[in-house]
């Protein structure tokens, strides 16, 4: 990773010794268009507890200028090195000036640059978590030196600048043809959640106004004028006030920063960003063609992620990256609660796509060898650079979920009211938040946070019974079980109190239903007795964890299960469809289903899925298991079933709806006989029609892509089609088809072009893996595996996180699944010693063969019994 790695022990000392006030900020952007470098600035004042000692900023920059302290020329050669900035014999009072060229970047960090194959124009934005502030202004890159800043940028004539205060009328430059844009001092924040994005963007305008009408925050929304066509400004504007007014109600804390601008911008690594007043989103999110409801709602749920951050992260900031589960998880259940209770929300069934989503990859990510408790130890940068996962993310939202549950909904808010109040613009631990809620709620939360915040691993929880011979339940109890934690990971499985619902549900007609729900405390033993059910009738089905309350594994008996299995289509409700989806997923994951029975189940039950997000899951992992987890020898078949129910229920859904949508993707994702692929080339160039079906450009996109990875597309369809859609995404989605075709030749250019040159964007680099790697190609693909380790080490040393990233998991040989496989990832592991978020990345990418294998075992285990 391209600059110096700090630790924490390093921070924790900096932060000791200084405290920062102001950063002045000019940057000269008038060399966009050219590329290369750009001029940067930097006066910062700062106060040092102890005179005469030294410290360090940090600037990753091709060359340094001038470095002045306190007046005192340094010699650059001689204090600029390794990305840090030697500042020795501090003066009580201190004033650092740093003028350096800074670079722009293709790889989504630091201040990235874009020409728009369209306009020819070029657009900038920075992304700075986790340390790369310093790749634009000399910084104390670390969350809890919080400082003003005030920008000074020059930019081309007619730019708009945008920062993180509203943005001011231009001046006239001091060069000819550009503009000079002075903003106004921000609030005290840390350096990662300042912003600057520059170009000549679209923008659309309008207002928040408190429902008291006192308040008024002008509201932005971006995009390049090569989307301003797709813009549904509308759409994103009532999302943003439904979560201002939720917001400002349960946090009892007014917006802080002074406007609030989305900016939809290319070639984004993440989903967004919480720059303060200035979130950056991945414009993806303006979609240029249809998409399906699920879309619609994953956007708004990022939409109000980054809005929660304003309050929690932005206002109130962690301390140090051990916290940054925290920061994340509160913002994503912030955003599911929002969504589920805000006045004239759109998707009032949000707990079923967090359960859906949400939990499965939580779930996921705990049962890799890299588990980690929820309240990680971050030692320094590389290790929050990889912790960016379902932990800090989905487990540790779905255990808020928990407490609020524990503690009441309103005693968490009021807690969390007390914590933005009194740590307004500073920076706080995990303690400072659980201490105002144990104010609010009368708990003592220290035996909670220690058996679900600082301990690894998932919990399974099943059913035992018996019933008699007229099939009334005699005994019940709850089993709950702590699987070993996988090879290699820290600490060890335990079992923990849970807050569980059960449900008990019948056939009703021709729905199922719950007839009724007890709610109690799982204890952390092995057995819990539940003497409520005992002396009633067995119902059709029994559900742990009813309304997903805990975060557990849940396991059905052999009656509820059959009962699931035909009538899973059945249930009244979306959430315990899911839960019961979500169940034989993880069962098969485990190799306690076989993937033939998981897809009999699908489809027995997707056909009537009504929850379109829950349809788009299963269509996903019916394809994974199938090409991961079945018998080498019944995969076939099992390719072969798959897409002929995928053609059945494209043609069966109704025109012009989501479930239409789905199934021409799905189907175009499965096809591989030559009648199927006669389908998607008529589909393509319009001989064949689907009543509702409308191909628009990103259908035809993957239409090609298919058509591409079976050798049916040759290179003259791709060019025909970029000519209809010469654009950015058009660029990414021919870079995918060209990789994809299944020759020696495709395959020895995309490696080439991702592994061996460094000129691709981190968009394209992206697009060319995802070509390169398809699972029916394995045989094509083999000789890569020694490349591949040949290459990682280095890739990881010399290439910037994302990009490095990317390769070493995107290009892992996961379809390779052998033990063969695994012996050479060992070998490699052996002889390396790679650093450790090296390995962390490598090692997950092992776990996925070695479950594969397990998997593939139980699938053929099951066509012999």
């Amino acid at each position: 990773m391209p600059g110096t790695n700090l630790t924490r022990e390093e921070a924790r000392t900096r932060a000791e010794l200084l405290h920062v006030d102001a950063y002045e900020i000019e940057l000269d952007l008038s060399t966009a268009a050219e590329g290369g470098t750009f001029r940067s600035t930097t006066v910062v004042r700062f106060t040092a507890t102890t005179p005469g000692a030294s410290t360090f900023i940090d600037l990753v920059a091709p060359a340094v200028h001038e470095v002045t302290l306190n007046g005192v020329a340094l010699d650059p050669a001689e204090v600029f090195a390794d990305s840090r900035i030697a500042l020795p014999g501090l003066a009580a009072e201190n004033e650092l000036r740093v003028v350096a060229d800074c670079a722009y970047s293709s790889s989504g960090e630091g201040l990235h640059r874009f020409v728009d194959p369209v306009d020819q124009q070029t657009y900038l934005y920075t992304q700075f978590e986790v340390p790369d502030a310093r790749r634009v202004f000399a910084s104390f890159e670390q969350p809890d030196l919080k400082s003003t800043f005030l920008f000074t940028v020059t930019a081309p004539t007619g730019w708009k600048v945008i920062s993180n205060e509203v943005s001011p009328d231009p001046e006239k430059g001091a060069v000819e043809g550009t503009e000079l844009h002075r903003f106004p001092v921000t609030p005290r924040m840390s350096t990662y959640i300042t912003a600057l994005i520059a170009g000549p963007y679209h923008g659309v305008f309008s207002e928040y106004v408190s429902p008291d009408g006192e308040q008024r925050v002008p509201l932005g929304v971006y995009c390049r004028p090569s989307l301003a066509q797709y813009l549904d400004a509308d759409h994103i504007f009532d999302v943003t006030r439904q979560g201002f007014d939720y917001f400002q109600d349960k946090f009892d804390f007014a917006y802080p920063f002074s406007k609030y601008d989305q900016l939809f911008v290319p070639e984004f690594n993440a989903g967004a960003m919480e720059n303060a007043g200035a979130v950056t989103i991945r414009d993806q999110y303006v979609f240029r063609s249809k998409v399906t409801d699920a879309a619609y709602e994953g956007r708004a749920t990022t939409i109000l992620h980054e809005l929660a951050h304003m309050w929690f992260g932005d206002l109130v900031t962690m301390e140090w990256w051990n916290d940054l589960w925290l920061n994340e998880s509160f913002a994503t259940f912030a955003e599911t609660v929002c969504q589920a209770e805000a006045e004239g929300t759109r998707w009032p069934n949000i707990w079923t796509t967090f359960a859906n989503q949400m939990k499965t990859w939580a779930y996921r990510q705990d049962q890799l060898p890299s588990t980690h408790p929820i309240m990680a130890e971050i030692n320094d940068l590389e290790d929050v650079q990889v912790n960016f996962d379902g932990i800090t993310y989905a487990k540790g939202a779905s255990v808020l979920k928990q407490l609020v549950a524990y503690v009441g909904q309103d005693a968490f808010f009021a807690g969390v009211q007390a914590y933005f109040k009194r740590h307004a613009w500073g920076n706080t631990r995990l303690s400072d938040l659980l201490g105002a809620l144990e104010q609010t709620s009368g708990r003592d939360l220290k035996a909670w946070s220690k058996s679900w915040l600082e301990t690894a691993g998932i919990n399974v929880l099943r059913p035992e019974l018996e019933v008699d011979a007229d099939g009334v339940i005699t005994s019940f109890a709850v089993r709950q079980e702590a699987p070993a934690l996988p090879a290699g990971a820290r600490g060890e499985a335990v079992l923990r109190p849970h807050r569980i619902a059960i449900g008990l549900y019948e056939l009703e007609g021709s729905a199922l239903k719950r007839v009724e729900r007890i709610e109690l405390d799982i204890e952390a033993a092995e057995l819990t007795e539940v003497p409520q059910l005992v002396g009633r009738d067995r119902p059709a089905v029994i559900l742990l964890n009813d309304d997903d309350l805990s975060y557990a594994k849940i396991r059905l008996d052999d009656f509820s299960l059959a009962n699931v299995t035909r009538h899973i289509a059945d249930f009244a409700e979306s959430l315990p469809r899911a839960l019961c989806w979500a169940a034989a997923w993880d069962m098969t994951r485990d190799g306690e289903m076989a993937t033939r029975d998981y897809l009999e189940l699908v489809l027995q039950g997707v056909g009537r899925e009504s929850d379109i997000g829950v349809v788009q899951s299963l269509q996903r992992q019916a394809s994974l298991a199938i090409e991961l987890y079945a018998a080498p020898e019944w995969r076939p078949t099992g390719r072969s079933t798959w897409a002929e129910a995928a053609e059945r229920l494209l043609r069966a859904s109704e025109p012009g709806s989501d479930h239409q949508l789905a199934w021409a993707r799905a189907f175009a994702a499965a096809a591989s006989t030559e009648e199927h692929l006669a389908l998607l080339t008529g589909l393509l160039d319009g001989s064949v029609e689907i009543d509702g079906l409308a191909v628009d450009t990103e259908l035809r996109w993957a239409l090609l892509q298919r058509l591409s990875a079976t050798g049916v597309a040759d290179e003259a369809s791709v060019m025909e089609e970029l000519e209809r859609d010469p654009t950015a995404a058009g660029e990414a989605h021919a870079a995918t088809c060209r990789a994809s075709r299944p020759t020696a030749e495709a395959k020895a250019a995309a490696w080439a072009s991702v592994v061996e040159a460094e000129t691709l964007t981190n968009t394209v680099q992206e697009a060319v893996i995802a070509g390169f790697v398809q699972t029916e190609q394995a045989d094509l693909l083999a000789p890569y595996t020694a490349k591949y380790f040949a290459a990682i080490k280095g890739i990881f040393e010399q290439r910037s996180h994302e990009m490095g990233q990317q390769i070493i998991v995107g290009l892992y040989p996961t379809i390779q699944v052998s033990t063969e496989t695994l012996e050479a990832t060992d070998a490699w592991l052996d002889a390396n010693a790679p650093a450790p978020a090296l390995r962390r990345m490598v090692v997950e990418c092992r776990s996925g063969v070695e479950r594969a294998l397990k998997a593939q075992a139980a699938d053929r285990a099951a066509a012999q019994r």
